[in-house]
């Protein structure tokens, strides 16, 4: 069982070695429903086009830019404790005329660098099952919030249907892992992502846990059959 500031090494650590082929694992691996997975998470903040939005756990920055891509004016900051992921993010962005409305900064979501009441929406994409303690976590968010604003965490869920449900897991333990690793040089990290999906939080405790957060109006829906599962919560 590793501590917390073990699994904040490890993870790091991990993310940094895959950070070059990050984003086209997620395609290949997703077969490109990450793109739509996204898109849905984004349209949830269609209220608030021009207010600033903090995508937490930002990594190589795609969906922060699909934030900049849906509404003109809003601005992103952009927030994950791996440098490596950022900077690959920065490096695959070039001369994109959405660069000037991202704003990265390396940072620890369980100690987020905003003031209080800062942000409209915050946004985290497969990242909250990398937190070390996702209460403290959960709280912090909240704290950024401005009131009124919405809370959107996308993650990896466990398919609830029984003739999906097989197939899924022999994907997700057995083929996943080996193409990842051949792909990225780093096995390791794709066998970490199974059993992270393994030991996280039913929809139903999350949502629990945001609203111990401060998050009165929490919801869950699932997508693609529970492959993922998006949240979201309300400040009052």
């Amino acid at each position: 069982m590793l501590t917390d500031q073990d699994k904040k090494v490890f993870v790091k650590e991990k993310f940094a070695a895959i950070s070059p082929r990050y984003d086209l694992l997620n395609s290949v691996l997703s077969f490109q429903a990450d793109r739509y997975w996204r898109w849905v998470t984004t349209r949830e903040l269609r209220s608030w086009p021009t207010g600033p939005v903090l995508d937490l756990c930002a990594g190589t920055l795609p969906l922060s830019l699909e934030l900049t891509r849906q509404a003109s004016k809003r601005q992103v900051l952009a927030v994950d404790f791996c440098e490596d992921m950022l900077r690959t993010g920065l490096r695959n962005l070039g001369a994109d005329r959405r660069r000037p409305r991202l704003q990265p900064v390396v940072g620890d979501g369980e100690e987020i660098p905003a003031r209080d009441n800062a942000v409209w929406g915050v946004t985290v994409a497969f990242g909250v099952r990398n937190l070390a303690n996702t209460q403290k976590g959960l709280t912090e968010m909240h704290r950024v919030l401005k009131p009124g604003g919405k809370l959107l965490i996308l993650e990896f869920s466990r398919p609830r249907n029984r003739f999906f449900k097989p197939f899924y897991n022999f994907y997700l333990n057995k083929l996943l892992p080996r193409l990842a690793g051949l792909i990225s040089g780093d096995k390791e990290a794709y066998d970490y992502l199974a059993s992270s999906i393994a030991a996280f939080y039913e929809p139903e405790e999350l949502v629990t846990m945001m609203q111990r957060a401060g998050f009165a109006k929490s919801t869950f829906r699932p997508l693609t059959m529970g492959i993922v599962t998006l949240y979201v919560g309300l400040k009052g």
